[in-house]
């Protein structure tokens, strides 16, 4: 008997051990389907609820070199720029990556993600070889002004190939986000609000006016016609402008009297101060030149933060805000100019009274800025000489009518050459076809003979740009700035100091391939934000796909650049 109870019962202990493993079994299983359930319930969660910010607010600074940012370090205050490089993010060398820079591409590559080669904003004018006329970047004849009896409202965005940051904002909110684009400029304006924003609004010279166009809608807001109303245009033409700082103070720029400075319109000699009044004429054009256009940018842009109610809805808003002026008084007086200096110092304080309003009615955490430029500038050839740098200007009349002259020997008799814009020579195809003549092979001499110019240095012909194989360096930028639908034959690159310009140059202008215009500032401040920076190579094509991947939406349908997120850990 003990034998068989010794034999049983290890039996039942088997029997009760292999159901205890599988009670334990099946309630491993059930915690495992609670676990994965939970985990599912979590993700949806947090799907529901994914971190974004209330409002991005894009600021462009037209023709901002990047050393613009520390050589007037010293006299900025603590709330514009120096808050924006000490508690946001520094990308040191943020890059265009093609040419011609001007302010059309510029604003369309920080937008798109993308180049002028897919685009399309080659410039801010080009050649249409259909109608044998210029074609302005943001011009559309279909459309009427808004706001103004002038046509300064026949503008519109229909001229960009690709889609903008702002239009996938608008198309992943299914058009509940709101966009608006604000600039003096136009194109400043129109072409960072994309084809689907809500509103784009530029300043009209005759009135005086913010004004919009039939693209976007039939009447002005009552907001802005309230602004409109108050006639802030005249209270600033009405002052004479005088250096913030005394005049001694600015030793960061030449002397204030030099000879290769233009002076403002009526004027006599471009120097402080600067009487407003005496010169001003009926219309309103000279406010571009002055520190009021800034003032009236900033305040107009918080006019449309608080009337707009941006960043108070369900989804994230993007407010498009580009500075002007810094553009209109660079080209006249040029980048080392007392004139420059303090539109800058003055500036650095619409953008603190600007970061000032976001974060007091949305709060810091709560809105992603980012600062950049559309392009630099290169300094007066005439200065750099006079410190025996070489430099000088280009008549591009001379280069048009010599290899004119050029093709008329090689080739006969003829009218070969019907634009020249941008640094690009247009051919006459039509006239190349009827000789019988090899397209390649006109542009290829015409490329070696436009070299033989002491302005120029290099020169590629269409068909070899669109073969190129090469990735990175000038011709890489040129390739990049190719668009085969608007772009010339023969695309010329002038020497380093050099630009194109009249016989007797003033001041200062941007286009090449040089650091001087290609290097910008890159800066990112608020949201998710920590403050940092980077002496990484990245190109401003990078900024909407970085937005994009911060929003969780889809990047430009015409985007080259990549999300610098990583680089910002």
């Amino acid at each position: 008997m003990n034998k068989k109870i010794s034999i049983l019962l290890p039996l039942k202990l088997q029997r009760s051990c292999l159901l205890l493993l599988f009670i334990v079994f099946l309630g491993a299983c059930t915690g495992t389907a609670k676990t994965t359930s939970g985990t599912k319930e979590t993700q949806q969660q947090q799907a529901a609820t994914l971190a974004r910010p209330k409002l991005v607010v894009g600021i462009v600074v037209d023709q901002m070199r990047y050393d613009f940012l520390y050589r007037y370090w010293d006299k900025y205050g603590a709330g514009g720029f120096k808050k924006l490089v000490s508690q946001g993010f520094n990308f040191k060398y943020a890059q265009y990556s093609y040419v011609p820079t001007y302010t059309g591409p510029g604003h369309a590559s920080i937008y798109t993600g993308s180049v002028p080669a897919l685009n399309g904003i080659i410039g801010n004018f080009w050649y249409d070889r259909e109608t044998g006329k210029s074609v302005y970047c943001v011009e559309d004849k279909t459309v009427k002004t808004v706001g103004s009896n002038s046509d300064a409202g026949l503008m519109s965005p229909r001229n960009l190939y690709t889609t903008t940051i702002t239009d996938e904002l608008r198309l992943a909110t299914n058009m509940g986000a709101k966009v608006i684009g604000i600039s003096m400029k136009d194109r400043g304006s129109i072409l960072p609000a994309g084809h689907m924003g809500n509103g784009a609004y530029w300043f009209d010279s005759p009135s005086g006016n913010w004004i919009t166009s039939t693209f976007y809608r039939n009447e002005l807001p009552q907001w802005v016609q309230e602004f409109n109303s108050k006639k802030y245009p005249d209270q600033y033409l009405g002052q004479v402008w005088n250096t913030l700082l005394p005049l001694d103070q600015y030793t960061e720029s030449s002397a204030d009297n030099v000879p290769w400075e233009n002076t403002l319109p009526g004027e006599k000699q471009p120097v402080f101060p600067h009487d407003i009044p005496a010169i001003r004429k009926k219309d309103y054009e000279l406010l571009r030149l002055l520190p009021g256009g800034n003032t009236l940018t900033a305040d107009f842009a918080i006019a449309a933060l608080q009337n707009e109610k941006l960043g108070k809805g369900n989804y994230t808003d993007f407010l498009a805000v580009s500075f002007s002026t810094t553009d209109y008084v660079g080209h006249s007086f040029g980048p080392n100019s007392v004139e420059i200096q303090d539109i800058y110092l003055r500036l650095d304080r619409e953008l603190e009274k600007l970061l000032t309003q976001l974060e007091k009615k949305l709060g810091k955490e709560n809105v992603l800025v980012f600062l950049t430029a559309d392009h630099g500038a290169v300094q007066v050839p005439a200065f750099l000489r006079d410190n025996r740098v070489p430099a000088g200007v280009s008549l591009a009349a001379v280069i048009r009518d010599s290899t004119e002259q050029y093709l008329d020997k090689t080739y006969g008799a003829g009218k070969w050459v019907e634009q020249y814009t941008n640094q690009q020579l247009y051919l006459n195809r039509k006239l190349i076809e009827s000789k019988k003549l090899n397209r390649l092979e006109v542009q290829e001499k015409v490329a070696g003979y436009v070299t033989r110019f002491e302005a120029v240095a290099r020169a590629m012909s269409a068909e070899s740009i669109q073969r190129s194989g090469w990735t990175e360096g000038m011709v890489v930028r040129m390739v990049n700035g190719y668009n085969a639908t608007r772009s010339g034959d023969v695309l010329v690159v002038l020497q380093p100091g050099w630009y194109e310009g009249g016989r007797n140059p003033k001041g200062t202008t941007h286009g090449s391939y040089s650091n001087y215009d290609t290097h910008v500032p890159l800066l990112w401040y608020g949201w998710n934000v920590k403050p940092g920076e980077s002496s990484a190579a990245v190109e401003v094509a990078d900024i909407a796909p970085t937005i994009a991947s911060w929003l969780y939406i889809q990047e430009p349908n015409g985007t080259v650049g990549k999300p610098l997120q990583e680089l910002m850990k």
